[in-house]
């Protein structure tokens, strides 16, 4: 049965959650000397916040780290597990986990969009970049960058499931733990939504705010 692997794979969840806690937006936004991100800004640790707090580079960056540490636990899940895809959502969900309830920021942690691209980049590539290309677009219109996030998780279960191989559906477990993701990543996101109603979300600027006194 796919949900039965052997016990001594059971370490790479825990593994994964501790690859996906790294707070890479901290860690840059300190050694560049622009201070606790988590105190300027909208406080989340994610690429758009950085991006405010210490301007295009940096964020970039930081996207690309949050991203790498994703595909990085679902790669190291499928090299020891004979490319199991039970063991390989289970990485991807536990590495996202991490990312948004790190142990080392006292379980506060982003809002996972960056960490669940590279999640899905090594699961389906494809519906990774479906995901990405409506997430720009929807940014690129309404310079939101929350929204985006927002309706690229919602599709995600969608495009997984079409795009997973040709004429396949994914396996069970990819299917519940896309689902998983998804609700996650927009539960995250409910201080958002409610700026979004309201009117008071900020929008995406590529200006560098000066560091605090």
């Amino acid at each position: 049965m796919a949900w039965q692997v052997p016990v001594s794979e059971t370490w790479i969840p825990s593994a994964a959650y501790l690859l996906g806690s790294i707070p890479f937006g901290v860690v840059l936004t300190k050694m560049l000397g622009r201070g606790d991100v988590r105190k300027s800004g909208s406080g989340n640790i994610g690429a758009a916040n950085v991006v405010r707090v210490a301007g295009p580079a940096a964020g970039i960056l930081t996207l690309v780290l949050d991203a790498a540490k994703g595909a990085a636990a679902v790669l190291l899940a499928e090299r020891y597990t004979n490319s199991s895809a039970t063991w390989m959502t289970l990485a991807g969900l536990a590495a996202l986990v991490g990312h948004c309830f790190p142990v080392w920021l006292r379980f506060k942690g982003g809002k996972g969009v960056a960490t669940a691209l590279g999640v899905f980049m090594a699961l389906s590539p494809l519906a990774a970049l479906a995901a990405l290309t409506l997430f720009v677009l929807v940014v690129a219109y309404w310079r939101y960058v929350s929204l985006g996030s927002i309706f690229a998780a919602a599709a995600m279960p969608m495009l997984i499931y079409f795009l997973w191989a040709p004429h396949h559906a994914p396996p069970l477990i990819v299917t519940a733990g896309t689902f998983a993701a998804s609700a996650l990543i927009v539960w995250k996101h409910d201080a958002n939504i409610q700026r979004l109603v309201q009117g008071h979300e900020p929008k995406l600027s590529f200006a560098k705010r000066k560091p605090a006194e």
